[in-house]
């Protein structure tokens, strides 16, 4: 299973050559790697952001790949590449196309922590536990409420997927192209709302400029995977995958303090 990248949409649009050497040629020495030691199949984590901006809602897996920024692109070509090789008997792969990927374990074990932070969720949270504002990246997009409209999914149902790939593989099946969200869209500005509801905290949002690269819109069509893998997501509701990410934030707050006071100053 091949989850190694940089991901962060606007760093790619600012420096896109980190992304094609990493996500592209560090990619192309892996499947040589993985030649060489006759390892032929793989499950790939690619992304949404291959499709671009959308001609249809939701989006299904043969809707055009017309990516906006470097990041998606990187996806997009190894996408090309792994069908590459299976076209030429050399490999079988199964490519996951994650849509925002958010929540933690309900168990409390596992959460989301990254440096720097770039996902709106855990964004958001931090601000509800530390009183820093939540910047919105674009408030005039062409969506309802003028922010960008995302598909979420919890972090346990994308393991999922990614279990019933792997055992596809295993089966001997060739190759398959997955889309993973929910099928259903909820904008910033729906998001933070409800954070606040879930976390019962005063959360301050700032309108700031967009972002480059940004779609306005995202949402999945998950139902080829359903029918031909058996995926059935558990956790479907927008409210429900930030409560299993408050609950761990509340209780993992390690750094939060030190990132208040850094603010304050």
């Amino acid at each position: 299973m091949h989850f190694a990248a940089n991901s962060l949409v606007g760093e790619s649009v600012n420096d896109p050559l980190k992304y094609f050497n990493n996500n592209v040629k560090n990619g192309l020495q892996l499947i040589d790697v993985m030649e060489e030691c006759k390892v032929c199949g793989i499950v790939f984590s690619s992304s949404a952001a291959v499709y671009g901006e959308p001609r249809t809602i939701p989006i299904p897996e043969d809707h055009p790949c017309i990516p906006t920024n470097p990041y998606g692109e990187t996806k997009w070509i190894f996408e090309k590449v792994l069908h590459a090789y299976h076209i030429a008997g050399k490999l079988n792969y199964i490519s996951l196309r994650y849509f925002n990927a958010a929540g933690a374990d309900p168990k409390g074990d596992l959460g989301e922590d990254h440096s720097p932070e770039t996902h709106l969720v855990p964004i958001g949270l931090k601000a509800a536990l530390t009183g820093e504002s939540l910047p919105i990246f674009g408030t005039d997009y062409d969506t309802p409420d003028g922010t960008c409209i995302r598909d979420y999914i919890h972090v346990t149902d994308l393991a999922q997927a990614h279990i019933l790939a792997l055992e596809k593989l295993e089966q001997g099946e060739n190759t398959g192209i997955y889309n993973l969200g929910n099928g259903n869209g909820y904008s910033v500005r729906e998001v933070i709302e409800t954070i606040r509801k879930v976390s019962g905290k005063k959360v301050v949002a700032v309108e700031s400029p967009r972002r480059p690269g940004d779609p306005a819109r995202l949402v999945a069509s998950s139902q080829k995977i359903m029918d031909e893998l058996g995926w059935v997501p558990k956790f479907t509701e927008l409210e429900t995958i930030i409560d299993t990410a408050w609950q761990w934030h509340r209780k993992h707050p390690k750094g939060y303090a030190d990132a208040r006071k850094a603010h304050s100053a």
